[in-house]
Order: structure tokens, then sequence, then C-alpha cells
């Protein structure tokens, strides 16, 4: 388990802080809505060594206490990147949504992507929204992130709206194992919706390096934003 808080910004209501126990941590992937597209995507990443997916969508199951707040995180060498994902949280105000990214060893990921996140940690921002607050207009979203490299300059690596990935409601249904749709995450757990197509090529950040990430709402006019910076540890044999 791991314990985190939330400042949460209710559409009606005055912000509200909290804290909030996990138990589960779930990254989904292959999670996008277009089949020809997944199986492009699988068929790229196996002409590099990479196994295909079980399953599509793949729910990896991790150790709630990778996820962390922090400004900076620790990686080994210098071959890990970032994902920009919304994360949804299971608390007493129900769903929230916050933004979060699925870094991941871009090394380890060619002979095991499991392995590959679990050895990594789940940076997601202390912010977040009702996901009933904007739960009818999910597909208008847009997730954002940047690369800022050592000197400061930063330059676009993802950009995108989430109505190409499956919809939290249809998440929870398929990692329910196909059952009637479920009203929300299972208790106690967040999930990792899914990621977007980079600009370009697949990062390999070094320390020193950043990534800012957003989602923004264009209905309700904000943004859900998070920004951590990487400390690359010495790889010793």
């Amino acid at each position: 388990m791991t314990t985190l808080p939330f400042d949460v910004l209710p559409l009606n209501a005055a912000p509200a802080s909290i804290t909030v126990d996990i138990d589960d941590l779930v990254i989904a992937g292959w999670a996008g809505r277009d089949p020809a597209a997944i199986q492009a995507h699988i068929d790229e990443l196996a002409a590099l060594g990479v196994a295909p997916p079980s399953s599509t969508p793949c729910f990896y199951r991790l150790a709630a206490t990778l996820l962390t707040q922090r400004e900076r995180v620790e990686v080994l060498g210098g071959h890990s990147s970032g994902e920009v994902e919304c994360v949804l949280i299971d608390s007493p105000f129900g769903a929230l949504v916050t933004i979060g990214s699925d870094h991941t060893d871009r090394e380890v990921e060619a002979y095991g992507v499991a392995v590959s996140k679990q050895v990594c940690a789940k940076p997601l921002g202390r912010n977040a929204w009702l996901y009933a607050d904007v739960a009818a207009h999910w597909d208008q979203l847009q997730m954002r992130s940047w690369l800022v490299d050592a000197q400061g300059e930063r330059r676009v690596y993802q950009q995108g709206c989430v109505s190409g990935l499956l919809t939290p409601p249809e998440l929870w249904r398929q990692f329910a194992g196909g059952m009637a749709e479920p009203t929300s995450l299972p208790a106690r757990s967040a999930m990792y919706s899914g990621t977007l197509a980079v600009h370009g090529e697949m990062a390999a950040m070094a320390s020193g390096e950043a990534f800012e990430i957003e989602l923004h709402d264009p209905v309700l006019a904000r943004s859900l934003r998070h920004r951590y910076a990487v400390e690359s540890l010495p790889v010793v044999a």
C-alpha cells in the first residue's frame, strides 16, 4: 500500500485536500480504440525484438509503492523515458483523474515489457479532478508532454486527444474480465489509462533532463500539470 495526498478541484464545490490509500497499481497497455493501429505498433516493436502483448488491452500489475509525486526520480542508466497518461484514482470522492507518466526503461523493454515498467518510478500529479465532472466530454480532453534538456530547452514529445484511447468505463470493464460495465475503478486502486504516439524517436533521458506533462480540458478551460527531472544512477556490473 502507498498513501498519496491530492488537491481535488471539483467543478461546483470548493477545492479539498485528501489522502488516498492505494493497494493496486495497474498500467493499461495497448489501450487504443483502433485495432489496425494497435497491430501496426505491435509489428513495429516486434521488429525491434519486443515481444507482442498477450492481449489487447493488456493490464500490467505493478507495486503501488512505485507511485511518486516528487519532482525528481532516480533511474538506472540513461535509457529510460516517460509517457504521458491520464491516471484514474479510487478515492472517497469517487474516481479521480490526474496526470501521470509511465516512466519506462527502454533497454529492459526489449526483453520484458512488464519488467521495464516495474523498474521505474511512476510519477503523477498532486492536483486532481472528479471523473464525474469530465465524463460527459472525456473524448475532448487533450494530453501533452515535453522533453526539457539540461539547458532548459523544451520540445513537444507527445500531443493529442484521449479519443484514440479506450474510455475509462471500457477499461474498467475489460479489467474486470469483460463483465457488465462497472461504474468505477476497483477499490483502493490506481490505473494509468494509455498513452499517445511520440513525435519523432523514442527518448532516452539523461541526468538533469526533465519531463513535463499536461492534461487540458478545453470545455472547462483548465489543466492539470506535473514536471519531474531524472537523475541517472551509474550501472555497476
